[in-house]
């Protein structure tokens, strides 16, 4: 056999009559164009075949069977519950960007307003500015030359405060806070300043440590961009905060059920779950989208999520009803009021080092 006559992906031995390899199930002639790069990538990451189909209809329908039956080996006629969570989260934070859009431009104006600089005249910030970056730097080299200079620490204070009081009319303590001097910092930024000039007007020190120089920075964007597009980098951590959520939920599910299958059960239950929580929301945004659906409905539809998760969890962990409403009312009370609050801090600290 010649070269030709092998797969081009493994190298195994072929027969002339062969369309796929037996060893690794490539095809042997297949030209990568265009549509054959766009089809693979649909089929292997969305797999919007017969079996989504097969899965949604029960998944909405028949509360905890899908998962049931995939843990109980019934696996290739459905979806798979990782698939069917990407494809659907996919298709919700679209729909959710879409509705967003107009939230982040109505709050970067309202935030911009807020950050309108107080100083008006641009003569007088010039001259400000000048004074405040001179009265910085002089104040850095008095500290530095102290001890050449024979002046006690009480004196360099007393001298300290005086040249900057002036230029500080709120209460600006030694440490990085949001309550800096704003109309000081204005002049610094319309003057040119240099950016180690900005951080010592919001409070960073010489011998600050690297956290408190990354907190200054990031305080200091915020400032100079208005705040804007803080709302729109808070939303882009929600799809990586619900990879960390998921896992968090099973966990929790494993503990009220400890004899009732492995983690991998529990992950494929949560899988399921999240996804229906995902096409709900998704049903609500596209409902508000195109027409304004009541409030005592949406409220309706978000508790009746609670209700399919009880008879979820009745069907797949096969308990009695009323220890399974016990079960499932511990669960939601604690994701709700320990992880959900812990993971949206999280999510605003990290937005915040992001922004």
């Amino acid at each position: 056999m010649t070269d030709l006559d092998n797969c081009i992906n493994c190298e195994f031995p072929l027969k002339d009559n062969f369309g796929y390899c037996p060893n690794c199930g490539q095809k042997t002639k297949e030209d990568l164009t265009m549509g054959v790069l766009f089809s693979n990538t649909i089929s292997n990451y969305f797999s919007v075949d017969a079996r989504f189909f097969k899965s949604f209809v029960p998944l909405m329908f028949k509360p905890g069977i899908l998962a049931r039956r995939f843990v109980d080996g019934k696996r290739k006629a459905y979806l798979h519950p990782a698939q069917f969570y990407l494809f659907i989260s996919v298709v919700f934070f679209f729909l959710f960007s879409i509705v967003t859009r107009k939230q982040n431009q109505k709050l970067d104006n309202v935030l911009r307003k807020g950050f309108d600089n107080n100083v008006e005249v641009l003569d007088s910030i010039k001259v400000r500015a000048a004074d405040s970056i001179a009265m910085e730097r002089a104040s850095q080299a008095l500290k530095q030359n102290q001890k050449f200079i024979g002046m006690s620490d009480k004196e360099l204070k007393i001298l300290d405060s005086v040249m900057k009081l002036e230029a500080k009319k709120g209460k600006n303590g030694p440490n990085i806070m949001f309550n800096f001097n704003r109309e000081k910092l204005d002049s610094v930024i319309a003057a040119g300043g240099s950016k180690e000039d900005k951080l010592r007007v919001i409070g960073l020190e010489d011998d600050s440590s690297a956290f408190a120089r990354m907190f200054a920075g990031q305080i200091l964007k915020l400032y100079e961009q208005k705040a804007g597009g803080v709302l729109k980098a808070f939303y882009d951590t929600i799809p990586i905060a619900m990879f960390f959520l998921l896992p968090v939920f099973a966990m929790i599910l494993k503990i009220f059920y400890l004899r009732r299958g492995r983690f991998a059960h529990h992950m494929v239950f949560s899988f399921y779950y999240f996804t229906f929580m995902f096409v709900t929301l998704s049903f609500l945004v596209l409902c508000n989208l195109l027409f304004d659906m009541p409030g005592w409905i949406q409220v309706l539809i978000i508790l009746s999520t609670f209700i399919y998760l009880w008879l979820s969890m009745r069907y797949f962990y096969k308990q009695n009803y009323f220890l399974t409403w016990i079960k499932a009312s511990m669960v939601t009370f604690i994701y709700l009021m320990f992880v959900l609050p812990l993971s949206v801090t999280a999510m605003i600290f990290i937005s915040f080092v992001l922004y």
